[in-house]
């Protein structure tokens, strides 16, 4: 594997590569690798001649006081985990060579990324936009995968990608959890063995908004009332924004006859938790 650290000689590696009628793959993360990565990078390897990986911590998609200075980083720790899955090529760039000195630029998908976690971080969604956009100019994929988790980064990125006519495949794939149900997340070291055991509540909060819906006859404030209801009684968990929204423009739903996303963020402690599930009358 190679590890790559500047614009110009990944630019170079593609193009290479598509001369030779290689298919890329590619798996954009912020490092700190865990299992939800490595299934990613496994798809993608299936589905692609060579597969780049990108470690990079976009400090454009952090607001005042969140926690790029803690964002957990390991360096060292992914290139192996890359080596022993097969990447081809680790895009590490330093911030200065994805964003030269005085940048005017930006890219903003309006709309869904206002809603929901563009709410509560006002910019976020700009940061992660533009620097999908980049990096996509810079890898020059045939398919690039992100995982559910993060749903409405991935309903933002594929709506940037169909309006600016990028040519690639946008691949999402399925959530990965850990064996007590809680999505996998770098930022899930955070956690206290406390604050992990009161975590748990969040997936119990999903099933329990499916299972009110496979009962039948649920309003969407009845499948709400019945996620908030396990996290609510976790006294070391605060919901920021729970709702069960529509899949594709994120605005709430009025009615439960189709299928629906029902999407989180809670807080614990100092640390962030996403989650969605979708859910089908």
């Amino acid at each position: 594997m190679e590890i790559v650290r500047r614009v110009h000689s990944m630019k170079e590696i593609a193009d290479r590569a598509r001369g030779r009628g290689l298919r890329i793959g590619f798996v954009p993360t912020m490092g700190s690798l865990h299992e939800g990565h490595l299934t990613l990078i496994r798809k993608t390897d299936e589905l692609a001649d060579v597969v780049v990986v990108s470690s990079f911590v976009n400090p454009a998609q952090f607001g005042p006081g969140e926690d790029f200075e803690r964002y957990p980083r390991d360096p060292t720790g992914d290139a192996d985990l890359c080596v022993a899955e097969g990447v081809d090529y680790l895009f590490a760039p330093d911030p200065e060579n994805l964003y030269p000195p005085g940048p005017r630029t930006f890219v903003e998908v309006e709309g869904l990324s206002a809603r929901l976690e563009g709410a509560s971080r006002p910019g976020h969604f700009r940061g992660v936009t533009t620097i999908v956009s980049k990096l996509l100019q810079v890898v020059r994929p045939h398919v690039v995968t992100f995982g559910a988790k993060d749903a409405q980064q991935a309903i933002v990125v594929k709506r940037m990608v169909v309006d600016l006519m990028f040519d690639v495949e946008v691949l999402v794939l399925p959530t990965v959890r850990d064996d007590d149900g809680l999505a996998l997340s770098s930022r899930n070291r955070y956690l206290s063995p406390e604050q992990r055991t009161a975590a748990q509540a969040i997936p119990r909060a999903l099933e329990a908004a499916r299972q009110r819906v496979t009962e039948g006859g649920a309003t969407p404030e009845e499948v709400v009332a019945a996620a908030r209801a396990p996290i609510e009684a976790q006294e070391l968990l605060q919901i920021d924004y729970l709702e069960l929204v529509d899949g594709e423009t994120l605005e709430p739903v009025e009615t439960l006859d189709g299928e629906a996303l029902l999407v989180l963020a809670v807080d614990c402690g100092e640390t962030r938790l996403l989650d969605n599930t979708t859910v089908r009358p």
